[in-house]
């Protein structure tokens, strides 16, 4: 009788590179498209959200560029019990949300739902250590109202203060009671989409993409420039408010508040950008002449 001699295996077996299972990315698509939709309807098209469709494609781009879901697929022991909670609450907070037309709720548990399910594709570790791309796509679930109306209080009553009494520096029979600006014969209602917190949502959304392709290896000039982004957005909406003043003053309030309002929007907008990239050439500047005189 002989002996056979069974070689023992010495290496792990090597994980699966297939991609991910087709049933997930049907249940993503059967809760992410309808979302998608009401979010295009509901949000998308106003001024607060209309940063989502960018937050969209940058973000996915972002995360397909840098190979987050060609990861090799890891065995069944390895899936954290952490995300099944989590997929489970997200689905739940997802069809409460849309029971009620509840859109934070909805937004949040597809947000949630489509993390849980990279982490059982990934593992939790990959997610901490590429963690701006997951939390960029946070910028897609919807701000509910009343939490806009207390972030913008102080930020209309700083808006209103600074524009009129810019005016009124320059000759304007201007004058403001709370954030109420009254020029002539008009009454102007300082609204949250002059006060800047939708072009600032839109401006943070957008400048932390930049700063994150740029600089995220300088820590020290990512922040800086992070600091930037709320000066900015509040001084281009004063100027903001300046001008529709100024327009209903002269041409009256139909002008004001028709095209030339969502005008002036867009238009100052793309100078918030553009300060920001001036901001971040002047701190270049100086960040390398103190590394000069160091």
């Amino acid at each position: 009788m002989s002996l056979t001699r069974t070689a023992i295996p010495t290496e792990a077996p090597a994980v699966s590179r297939e991609p991910i299972s087709w049933p997930l990315i049907a249940g993503v698509l059967l809760i992410g498209i309808p979302t998608v939709i009401t979010l295009a309807q509901q949000s998308w098209s106003t001024e607060a959200g209309s940063h989502g469709p960018i937050v969209l494609a940058t973000g996915a781009w972002l995360i397909w560029h840098r190979g987050l879901l060609r990861e090799p697929l890891a065995g069944i022991a390895r899936l954290s019990w952490l995300a099944f909670l989590l997929l489970g609450l997200a689905l739940a907070s997802w069809i409460f949300g849309r029971a009620y037309d509840l859109l934070l709720l909805e937004g949040g548990g597809l947000y949630g739902a489509v993390m849980a399910i990279i982490a059982l594709r990934i593992g939790w570790k990959r997610i901490f250590s590429n963690l701006f791309p997951f939390t960029y796509m946070a910028f897609l679930v919807p701000i509910p109202g009343w939490v806009l109306d207390y972030v913008t209080a102080p930020l209309q009553q700083l808006v209103s203060i600074a524009s009129s009494s810019l005016l009124s520096m320059l000759g304007y029979p201007v004058f403001r009671e709370g954030v109420v600006i009254t020029v002539a014969q008009y009454q102007l209602l300082v609204e949250e989409a002059c006060a800047g917190m939708n072009s600032l949502m839109g401006l943070m959304s957008i400048s932390m993409f930049y700063i994150y392709l740029l600089h995220r290896a300088s820590w020290r000039h990512a922040a800086l420039l992070a600091l930037c982004i709320i000066p900015i957005a509040v001084a281009v909406n004063i100027f903001r408010v300046s001008i529709l003043i100024l327009l209903t003053y002269h041409f009256g309030d139909a002008v004001a508040q028709g095209f030339m309002h969502a005008t002036t929007g867009m238009v100052l907008f793309g100078v918030a950008l553009a300060l920001m990239v001036s901001a971040d050439k002047l701190l270049r500047l100086l960040l390398g002449s103190a590394q000069v005189r160091a």
